[in-house]
């Protein structure tokens, strides 16, 4: 099951949205206060988007396909802040549209360690 979860990280890697491409520029080598971002990153059953181990942040970027699976990423989110991460979301538009405030609304959650979520 792993070596196949691998496997599909891979995959979606090479064929990321432009949103999570565009943000991946943002984040990338260190781009955001010196913090190492992976993408496509496997944690547990669940591939997230982009993971930073430094302060246990998982960001999530969502299409139109997340419409429709709200009880399935509950669960997703429910199992992985159990597990201690922290969870942020953006839709897709928000990043393509404007990905400034995207980046600062990340900053400020890695700068102040708040809990996004309360």
């Amino acid at each position: 099951m792993t070596d196949r979860l691998h496997t599909f990280a891979r995959k979606l890697r090479k064929s990321s949205t432009d949103a999570e491409q565009l943000l991946w520029s943002a984040l990338r080598n260190r781009r955001l206060n010196g913090l190492k971002f992976r993408r496509q990153h496997l944690i547990g059953h669940y591939i997230v988007d982009f993971y930073c181990s430094e302060k246990q942040l998982i960001i999530e970027v969502d299409g139109d396909y997340h419409l429709f699976t709200d009880e399935q990423d509950a669960q997703r989110q429910q199992w992985l802040e159990s597990q201690g991460y922290r969870l942020i979301r953006f839709w897709n538009e928000d990043v393509l549209q404007d990905l400034e405030a995207v980046v600062k609304n990340i900053e400020i959650v890695v700068e102040d360690d708040i809990d996004i979520n309360r």
